[in-house]
């Protein structure tokens, strides 16, 4: 996002040439090679909605261990270093001690006229569309100055207005347990422990609370060769949010936008409460007094972790907005 062509320009929308940059709208969405999509509404049943996989026995093991037994893709131990856990896939590393770092999946969620293919298609197409790491958050991001009219995330203008936004968020519904009558009634208690483990979406009346926004903003390069230092501030501002289910709202300015005459974008992440997630500690180190990791309780994927064992730890679902790009104008109309 902070970086710019400047050998090949465009026009922006009020007809003034510009670097050539990548303005991606921002969407989440995940399955699990058990082709279950969209796992995240229930932090439950590790093996079913994450792909923590592996051996189910010592003995199957040994087959994959054995060098005189085991595939190309072994699963080998490499020497732990809780600083470079980069996924050295398959050929280097035990692939059932991934499991530590599994979670459930994403969801992308549009503001569309409808909830048809079409309507969905656009919402996509004009980037009003936002990503979330599982729990069905409520996110609205709106430019409400500097256009003359609110524009939504996703938009494009041109100004030299101070620009003034505003956030709403609303945190997701909390689960009960198991499932609702009508999926029982559509698809018996068999069916769904068979799909699901028996733990659908099964939404309450309460909701999590949102604890934050934070506002990232970015500054594409101006001048050919800039320095990316500086361009991206990941977080610019940050807002603490009241405890208060009806969810948060926040409205922020950037006065730098005129002094600066330069180009920005904006977006904002939604951070929820901690609630039990699914390896929401990962390695779930124990350290010592010097903030070392001198042990580890490793969520494998095979039968080393049971599997009744979800991993729960706290950690905060978020929801993150695409961007709302604001040029900085040029020329006078």
């Amino acid at each position: 996002m902070a970086l710019s062509n400047f050998d090949e320009p465009v026009t922006n929308a009020a007809g003034e040439p510009k670097p050539q940059r990548f303005r991606f709208g921002f969407i989440a969405s995940s399955d699990n090679h058990a082709a279950q999509p969209g796992t995240g509404y229930k932090e439950s049943g590790r093996h079913k909605s994450s792909d923590a996989f592996g051996p189910v026995g010592d003995s199957i093991r040994q087959t994959f261990s054995d060098p005189a037994k085991r595939m190309e893709y072994a699963q080998e131990s490499i020497p732990f270093d809780r600083h470079n856990t980069n996924f050295n896939l398959l050929q280097y590393a035990e692939s059932e001690r991934q499991g530590s770092y599994f979670y459930t999946g994403g969801l992308f969620a549009a503001h569309s006229a409808g909830r048809g293919r079409q309507a969905v298609w656009d919402a996509l197409q004009r980037k009003e569309v936002y990503g979330t790491s599982g729990d069905r958050i409520l996110l609205w991001f709106d430019l409400v100055s500097g256009t003359g009219a609110e524009v939504p995330m996703g938009s494009e203008i041109v100004t030299k207005i101070t620009p003034r936004f505003r956030v709403r968020a609303i945190g997701a519904f909390a689960q009960k347990p198991g499932c609702p009558q009508h999926s029982v009634q559509a698809l018996g208690e068999d069916r769904l422990n068979y799909m699901c483990g028996g733990e659908c979406y099964n939404p309450s009346n309460d909701r999590k609370l949102i604890e934050r926004i934070e506002v990232v903003r970015i500054k594409p390069q101006a001048y050919k060769g800039e320095r990316m230092e500086g361009l991206i501030e990941d977080p610019w501002r940050v807002f603490p949010c009241e405890s208060d289910a009806a969810g948060c709202e926040v409205e922020f300015e950037d006065g730098d936008f005129t002094e600066d005459k330069r180009d920005v974008l904006y977006y904002v992440r939604a951070i929820q409460a901690a609630s039990p997630t699914i390896n929401g500690e990962q390695l779930r180190c124990e350290d010592d007094e010097n903030g070392q990791c001198v042990s580890v309780s490793i969520c494998y994927g095979d039968d080393r972790t049971a599997l009744q064992d979800d991993c729960l730890a706290p950690a905060s679902e978020r929801a993150w907005s695409s961007p709302i790009f604001v040029d900085y104008e040029i020329h006078e109309p």
